[in-house]
């Protein structure tokens, strides 16, 4: 296998003596999507803050493309290549749906740049497929505020797209989302993968199961297990600490 895009290798976490990781070693590989799961305060997003810089490991590394990202800023870590979608998607409401992804594909990010700079032909056309894509080209002059929960996802998904990285970390891109929205959102992420590496947090086994990507099991800020979703259903690891008994 070839070398890893993103590794981290014996990562612990130490809040005032509480290990919110402890030891995790995890690989992604450029193009894969990869699925995190666990219960509530297994680490999950403690591990995302680490690989964003937003938290310093007590030890361990963490690598992409060879080069430790361990103490650099967030926004280098940005610029080299490494996005997050938050849990409440962020868009900027009182800016339109057309205006929002031009901000994001622009490298002045402030919004009023938006009003004298121009963006290359290509990007302006990358703001057009990606607003196509996502469906919200009906929406193009409607305040991001307006839009539905679900239509506020794509867009902060469409958004970090336009930024162009090479990983997408996502954390619960489905929350509060209807079942059809669910569906149109599983498709969206795994049409990413491949011109992306793409990592999804979700508590949601039905849109884990429409990703059909490998997962893994984080319980108590350490690594419980990885493979394919109906494998790791049926571990009793997994059973007893998070999916609980099946219903007869």
């Amino acid at each position: 296998m070839s070398e890893p895009l993103l590794a981290l290798h014996d990562v612990s976490v130490s809040f005032d003596g509480f290990f919110a990781l402890t030891d995790l070693s995890l690989t992604l590989q450029k193009g894969e999507i990869k699925s995190i799961i666990g219960p509530n305060g297994a680490g999950k997003t403690t591990f995302l803050d680490v690989i964003t810089g937003k938290v310093r490991p007590t030890k361990g590394t963490v690598t992409f493309k060879g080069k430790s990202l361990v103490g650099l800023s967030e926004q280098r870590i940005s610029r080299q290549g490494i996005g997050r979608k938050f849990q409440t998607p962020r868009v900027f409401d009182n800016l339109t749906v057309l205006r929002n992804l031009e901000l994001a594909a622009s490298p002045n990010k402030n919004p009023f740049s938006l009003l004298t700079d121009t963006l290359p032909k290509t990007a302006k056309d990358e703001v057009h497929r990606l607003m196509n894509y996502v469906g919200l080209t009906p929406f193009a002059t409607t305040q991001a505020g307006s839009l539905s929960h679900g239509q506020k996802q794509w867009l902060a998904i469409a958004s970090l797209v336009a930024q162009s990285p090479e990983v997408l970390l996502l954390d619960e891109p489905v929350a509060g989302l209807t079942d059809e929205e669910t569906v149109r959102t599983a498709e969206l992420i795994k049409s990413l993968a491949g011109d992306h590496t793409v990592v999804v947090i979700e508590h949601d086994m039905e849109f884990i199961r429409d990703l059909n990507a490998p997962v893994t099991v984080l319980h108590q800020g350490q690594l419980l297990t990885e493979g394919l979703l109906e494998d790791v259903k049926k571990d009793p690891r997994v059973i007893e600490v998070y999916l609980g008994p099946a219903e007869e």
